[in-house]
């Protein structure tokens, strides 16, 4: 695909005229995908894409015509066909304040392969380890693809090879085990282990389910619990936009409150699956600082938002939220997590989070699938749906414990259009005291 589309790019330059500017951004993928119901195979498929965002830029102006590509001679009449209709329309828009593309040249290539078994195998290791359970999920892999060109010549290209396995062990009702296992090198025992830890969760999850009062009660947040929080601190409160225009929801640690001194949070491009590179042409740094000890620091800054705001672009995408986002990890021993909690709350997994006052960072949402009463470090009955309402400044501050020194590596499951290449690297945490309402 990368030879194809550079040859796109470099036949597209010559057909320009004087003043106008093009950009190229490209997604592919070859996947292969598995929805499993009932630990069977229910829907099997592979799906290969190529999907090309041609845009022209003239006098201030810009326009954009998408097109899907076969790899065959025809790609480039029907490119040529958009760039003629990108021309018919572009003087009828208005010039675009904010507009801002690179133009120094800084080509990239990356590619990352993985070692993973067949399709077949996979879905027959699969349905081994799943032993009759009702296991219910989607496995997706194989090789993704992300591109950019311009007319000045620059070309980057990334391609990443991943798995990733999704699945939830089902007892009844609203009672399920959720777990996960991706990563670029698929390894059977690392598989069991996964699918051993949610099967002796699922043994618990039988026991007769208890409710417990409204209350504020000592925590911990695995990592999927907490990799929805920091997902809302991703919506806008690391955003430069945000900050600039007061409504970013960590407003108040501009005015100096700080989150515990073990929360550093940072976009690690480096270690992610997400490309270097965004659809203006600006490269993304190895990494960025944007929370350092409890600190508010860099935020996530897009070119159209440093155009308006006179800042410098660290190649943000244009909603300004990290695609590799990770959390540095704690002291706490994952081992140790549960003696650690004493008595309270084992939450594996949040959803439906809001804001419930966004200026104060106070968010709610539900327990979801395995949530556990722990008493003395060990577990004693699961519990059933409870809705917390707290703020990040307790739960990420004042009353954080710890960080677990592991940190669990979660792919974007998302699939609209295609699929995603965020990831997130993320800990446990343990917390003193969470807000339940009810």
């Amino acid at each position: 695909m990368q030879h194809e589309f550079f040859s796109l790019a470099d036949a597209l330059t010559r057909e320009l005229r004087t003043e106008e500017i093009f950009t190229c951004w490209f997604n592919g993928e070859r996947s292969d995908f598995v929805r499993f119901n009932h630990a069977k195979v229910r829907q099997a498929g592979h799906v290969q894409q190529q999907l090309l965002d041609l845009r022209l830029i003239r006098n201030g102006r810009q326009a954009t015509s998408s097109l899907a590509l076969n790899g065959g001679a025809d790609d480039f009449s029907n490119a040529k066909n958009a760039l003629a209709e990108l021309r018919r329309v572009i003087d009828d828009l208005p010039p675009d304040p904010y507009l801002l593309f690179a133009t120094d040249v800084q080509s990239s290539e990356v590619k990352r392969r993985a070692t993973m078994p067949q399709p077949r195998s996979a879905i027959e290791q699969i349905i081994e380890h799943a032993n009759g359970r009702d296991l219910v999920g989607i496995y997706a892999a194989g090789p993704m693809f992300r591109g950019f060109a311009n007319s000045f010549g620059q070309r980057n290209w990334h391609e990443v090879e991943n798995f990733n396995f999704e699945w939830s062990l089902y007892h009844q009702a609203d009672k399920a085990v959720k777990s996960s296992y991706a990563g670029f090198d698929w390894n059977l025992d690392e598989l069991k282990h996964r699918m051993q830890l949610a099967t002796d969760q699922l043994t618990t999850l039988q026991r007769p389910a208890i409710s417990i009062a409204p209350g504020e009660y000592r925590a911990y947040l695995a990592p999927r619990a907490v990799e929805e929080i920091i997902g809302m601190l991703a919506w806008g409160g690391l955003s430069a936009k945000a900050r600039r225009t007061k409504q970013s929801p960590l407003i108040k640690m501009e005015q100096g409150v700080k989150l515990s001194d073990c929360v550093t949070l940072r976009e690690n491009t480096a270690a992610g699956t997400a490309p270097a590179f965004q659809r203006d042409g600006f490269t993304r740094p190895a990494e960025v600082s944007m929370i350092d000890a409890g600190s508010l620091n860099e935020p996530l800054v897009a070119p159209r938002t440093a155009k308006e705001y006179g800042l410098v672009s660290n190649g943000a995408n244009g909603s300004e939220s990290p695609e590799s986002i990770e959390l540095a990890g704690g002291r706490l021993a994952l081992a140790d997590a549960l003696s650690a909690l004493d008595t309270g709350l084992y939450i594996n997994n949040l959803w439906y989070l809001n804001f419930s006052d966004r200026p104060a960072c106070r968010l709610t949402g539900m327990t979801r699938f395995a949530t556990f009463w722990v008493e003395h470090g060990k577990i004693v009955a699961p519990v059933n749906v409870m809705r917390f309402d707290d703020t990040i400044y307790r739960m990420l501050g004042e009353n954080l414990i710890d960080l677990t020194r592991e940190q669990d590596w979660m792919l974007d499951a998302s699939t609209y259009g295609s699929r995603s290449t965020q990831s997130a690297k993320l800990p446990g945490a343990l917390i003193s005291g969470m807000k339940f309402t009810l």
